[in-house]
């Protein structure tokens, strides 16, 4: 089945679910069809136009207004004050499109942050409608965590940006690029900023020149906090450091990853949004991929900080262009240069009928409903005119005014980073269901039967049970063991049909090498004893460096 085939399937079911929720409720002020989105358009030009306004007249103005972009009428939120954002209403049938584009622009994030990023441009994008489009994503159902109980981490909370840094090296050794063999990631704490970078090696020259290059952009931070390896510990890496009198390495538990907390799981986070941006641009260069996942990742909603942390860091969002400005998207794809972008500015009118409606008393009835529609995205890509006509993001704020926000920004910031400390002290255990015969499930796959860069997981569905065991079939075959519930976790959508299943049997592994787009399983680790002195080391036999998990924490000398 191609891509086109599959996003239409995708496109079919996601209209089928919310068309089913829509229908469960009693009334529907949130979604709009292309008919009742024209007759809107037609209504509010009527209010406009009428001199004796009625309660239908105000209600319809106080909730909608349109701008006219390239001689096409888009409805709108009413700019109330100057420097509000334009807020565009979605046609029901555009719904998928922009949930869609925004989902892969962020990295294949989830339901917050293409809440946040849709919000910036449309008003009516509801959790409900993003949600049911994730459970769609096969690629996000395939990255999913498997179910296991937490850890307790010691949270590290810093108020300022620069406090306390984080770093790390993501091994690709088994799936290198060219001579790119590691992912460098370099993360500030409060602002959770990244910086990645793709390296040859893991040797503390390159290691420093890397990290010397970031701190003479941004700074060095008072305290660099690291993991306890080779590459962070030698002459090369203290010599800096006394170069840079302020800087403190705090090290992490040798071979426990959770110590370092934030950029381990940023470290996560990265290699799933590689392994989407590969498979979505069909390559197996995952080092040119790092540019664009930095900024996926920096552009991306926050839990933790409630926020981008390109935001918290400068103080405004990322800019991507024209994409991310006031101007429609079907406006924007027909632009190719500087007078396009000029002649669509000068078509742009907005009226407005502010005098009016606040002259005019509000009915509570119009208040519930305009509380589905309230949004509390707010921009600076719009200022307000005179005659109310969008202009490009300025420059209108004093450098104080700048400062100021930054400033409150990151205190809000540090104040969400003590509320995600709480919440990651509490432990729950997740409880398991029995499954049933065709629904889909989720295996995770073993480090050693998947490539670094492949999907943490595969879609499988359930053949039969026999004595609380489950035979589980893929496209590619039936897996050839059997698994207990707890090894699997139950999809709540249906990706793979029991008649999609081929009869022969095949290994978890062979599944994940076939599906893999890196050639599949590359992991290797070796259990030496004796330092890895000789090449019976499965790792220096391979020419290749031991890892994080080779060994224990015994000593090595192929590092």
């Amino acid at each position: 089945m191609s891509d086109i085939d599959v996003l239409a399937k995708m496109r079919s079911r996601f209209y089928d679910r919310l068309s089913e929720c829509i229908e469960q409720k009693s009334s529907n002020h949130l979604y709009i069809s292309d008919g009742k989105y024209k007759e809107l358009i037609k209504e509010v030009r009527e209010a406009k136009a009428e001199e004796k306004k009625k309660t239908i007249h105000y209600r319809r103005l106080k909730r909608f207004d349109i701008m006219t972009v390239d001689n096409q009428d888009k409805l709108i939120v009413p700019i109330a004050t100057e420097g509000a954002s334009v807020l565009y209403y979605v046609p029901y049938e555009e719904l998928f499109d922009v949930i869609n584009e925004t989902h892969i622009s962020v990295g294949h994030g989830g339901r917050n942050r293409i809440l946040a990023e849709a919000g910036r441009k449309y008003k009516n994008v509801s959790s409900e409608a993003v949600l049911i489009y994730l459970r769609l994503c096969e690629a996000c159902e395939k990255k999913q965590k498997s179910a296991k109980k937490g850890l307790v981490v010691k949270p590290i909370i810093h108020s300022e940006m620069n406090s306390r840094a984080q770093v790390d090296l993501i091994d690709m050794q088994s799936n290198p690029d060219n001579n790119c063999k590691f992912i460098f990631v370099y993360q500030d704490h409060l602002t959770k900023f990244v910086i990645l970078r793709a390296l040859r090696t893991k040797t503390a020259e390159e290691v420093a020149y890397n990290l010397l290059d970031i701190f003479t952009t941004f700074g060095a931070p008072c305290i660099l906090h690291s993991d306890n390896g080779r590459e962070f510990c030698n002459k090369v890496i203290q010599n800096m450091c006394e170069m840079w009198g302020e800087m403190k390495i705090v090290h992490g538990k040798p071979r426990h990853s959770q110590s370092q907390g934030s950029v381990e799981r940023a470290n996560q986070d990265i290699e799933n949004m590689l392994a989407t941006w590969m498979e979505t641009n069909k390559t197996s260069k995952w080092s040119e991929g790092l540019k664009f996942v930095q900024a996926m990742k920096n552009r991306a909603y926050h839990d933790g900080i409630k926020s981008s942390p390109y935001e918290i860091m400068f103080g405004v969002p990322m800019r991507m262009g024209l994409a991310t400005s006031v101007l429609p998207r079907d406006a924007v794809k027909t632009m190719n240069s500087e007078e396009d972008l000029e002649t669509v500015l000068s078509n742009i009118t907005i009226s407005g009928n502010e005098n009016e409606l606040n002259d005019q008393e509000k009915d509570s009835d119009d208040d519930a409903q305009d509380n589905d529609m309230e949004d509390s995205v707010t921009s600076n890509d719009v200022q307000d005119s005179n005659d109310k006509v969008p202009q490009l993001p300025g420059t209108s704020e004093s450098n104080q005014d700048r400062i100021n926000k930054v400033r409150k920004i990151r205190e809000a910031a540090r104040e969400g980073l003590e509320i995600q400390a709480k919440k990651m002290k509490k432990i729950s255990n997740e409880k398991f269901p029995d499954a049933q015969v065709g629904q889909n499930v989720r295996i995770k796959v073993p480090d050693v039967d998947r490539a670094k860069i492949d999907p943490k997981s595969i879609i499988a569905v359930i053949i039969k049970k026999e004595d609380e065991l489950y035979q589980l079939g893929t496209k590619l075959g039936i897996i050839n063991s059997l698994y207990s519930r707890n090894q699997f976790t139950v999809c709540s959508e249906i990706f793979i049909s029991l008649e999609d299943v081929k009869p022969e049997e095949i290994s978890l592994r062979s599944v994940v090498s076939k599906q893999s787009l890196v050639g599949g399983q590359g992991f290797k680790k070796c259990t030496c004893l004796k330092k890895c002195i000789t090449k019976k080391c499965i790792c220096r036999g391979n020419n290749m460096k031991c890892n994080s998990k080779c060994h224990g924490s015994d000593p090595c000398t192929n590092k």
